[in-house]
């Protein structure tokens, strides 16, 4: 009840204003009597993925916490992780507003942020200070400027600024709103930058005498034969885990909506099915010998259960969570 208020007064502003003030208010608000809005009791309930501990299966996807401003709050909300970024090696200010949009009938969001963010820099200082004693999950990109032919550097830049301050690190070459990006998932270029990756982590887990996971998150748009490519490759660079998926560019459930035209990665309920798809792909592809990480349209503890049995070990909510609220966090680890 408490959540449909806050959320009929922030759906009155544009989606990015309604987006800063309830991070503005998460971070304002923890560790005073104010969070009881939002805090809640979640059961217990552990599960090992990619060799550590998560109090329970549902996380906190990249991009609603970009700067790691807000990581107690969501941890008061009961995540059993939270994924902040997608950071880049420079501040930078992303894409023009407006860039995100609400598509109401389909619980859906389209967004072109473009990796807007204070820099990586910003993000572990704030990643430091928080008190939350789940997993912190640290989502990296390149920066916009930076050639695609040269985007690995800004990966291993982020890569050894946040390695020991992470649970595990996501390397994200999927979002559709950053040029080029989504090539790197294919071929050589995949390859190359998984073993460079690899090759730096293992470099970075004798210097810090820890060793932190690698997850690298995907596209929902790839084709039943690139899902194969790429978990051939995730299997012979020796990656510790995938997520799937990012935004779709597919627009075929949201036509004639509003905002339905709006370029950018569109996620939400009409991105449920065939990220469940992806997954389940994924799974047969991978056969148990990497973990993948579900997310994309989760908005129900059935949902998240659908992921589950298509070969997810661990969940991740975002528009659900803005159209739902922390609710949907306890309805899933008690349901799901």
């Amino acid at each position: 009840m408490i959540y449909r208020l806050a959320r009929s007064v922030l759906f009155q502003f544009d989606a990015e204003k309604a987006h800063d003030l309830a991070i503005q208010n998460f971070s304002r608000f923890t560790g005073t009597p104010l969070d009881l809005f939002y805090r809640q009791h979640v059961p217990d309930r552990p599960v090992e993925v990619m060799g550590i501990k998560f109090k329970n299966p549902v996380g906190l996807a990249a991009g609603l916490d970009k700067n790691g401003e807000c990581i107690d709050a969501f941890g008061a909300m009961g995540f059993g992780f939270v994924e902040v970024g997608t950071v880049t090696p420079r501040p930078q200010p992303g894409n023009d507003k407006p860039r995100v949009f609400r598509v109401i009938p389909a619980e859906g969001i389209i967004n072109r942020f473009g990796f807007n963010n204070l820099g990586v820099d910003n993000l572990i200082e704030n990643v430091k200070k928080a008190k939350y004693d789940g997993v912190i999950g640290i989502n990296i990109g390149k920066n916009k400027d930076t050639p695609i032919e040269k985007g690995v550097e800004d990966y291993l830049i982020c890569m050894d600024k946040v390695y020991q301050y992470a649970g595990y690190i996501a390397v994200n070459i999927s979002s559709p709103n950053t040029p080029g990006l989504r090539t790197l998932q294919y071929g050589e270029a995949l390859d190359d930058l998984l073993s460079q990756l690899k090759q730096k982590q293992k470099e970075l887990a004798e210097k810090h005498s820890k060793y932190v996971p690698l997850a690298l998150k995907i596209a929902p748009d790839l084709e039943d034969h690139e899902i194969g490519q790429v978990a051939s490759a995730l299997i012979r660079n020796e990656i510790d885990g995938v997520i799937a998926t990012n935004t779709t560019l597919d627009r075929s459930l949201v036509e004639n909506m509003p905002n339905c035209n709006e370029a950018g990665g569109l996620s939400g309920r009409p991105l449920q099915n065939r990220s469940t798809e992806v997954i389940r792909r994924l799974a047969e592809e991978l056969n148990g010998a990497i973990p993948i990480i579900g997310v994309g349209g989760i908005d129900s503890a059935v949902a998240a259960r659908e992921k589950m049995m298509a070969g997810a070990q661990l969940v991740q909510i975002y528009t659900g969570f803005i159209y739902h609220g922390p609710k949907l966090v306890k309805d899933i680890v008690t349901n799901a």
